[in-house]
């Protein structure tokens, strides 16, 4: 992990296309500007665990497996 010191208004950059800015520190809390090509999905951590969560899940209960599609179309060879 790189660890970085940054002030309010410092950024650093990663790679050509990615740019985070620290915009405020007010006691424990930093507030990060983030910019970045609309390409990039960008979450808080805590959302995205609860998005793999959810996928996870949602997998678990689909009423079609991947062998059953792969059954199916070796039976139409």
């Amino acid at each position: 992990m790189l660890i970085l010191t940054r002030k309010p208004s410092e950024s650093i950059t990663i790679g050509d296309d990615i740019k985070i800015q620290v915009i405020e520190i007010k006691g424990k809390q930093v507030r990060l500007g983030i910019e970045a090509p609309k390409n990039y999905v960008i979450h808080r951590e805590e959302v995205y665990i609860r998005i793999q969560e959810e996928n996870k899940l949602a997998a678990e209960k689909s009423p079609v497996s991947l062998k059953g599609i792969t059954d199916f179309f070796q039976k139409k060879k």
